[in-house]
């Protein structure tokens, strides 16, 4: 399945934020209540709240972020 460009900020943000969330809540989920029984329920329910708000945040955030950064990263010098 490809996507035409246009879309590439939301795929984007749709693949950042699952990754992140994915990871974040695996490991929060894991700190706070260990790998025990019920282990993967826990963390579903962890994933499945969070991630809507992870893409909500990254697409809101993302392109203010970039314009951030494109401040604070020196434009290389052409010789």
């Amino acid at each position: 399945m490809l996507f035409p460009p246009r879309f590439a900020p939301y795929v984007f943000a749709v693949l950042m934020s699952l990754y992140m969330v994915t990871l974040m809540t695996f490991v929060i989920t894991w700190a706070n209540t260990g790998l025990g029984e019920g282990f993967l329920g826990r963390w579903w329910q962890a994933l499945y709240i969070a991630w809507p708000i992870a893409l909500v945040l990254t697409l809101v955030g993302a392109p203010r972020l970039q314009r951030v950064v494109a401040r604070l990263v020196r434009k290389p010098s052409h010789r």
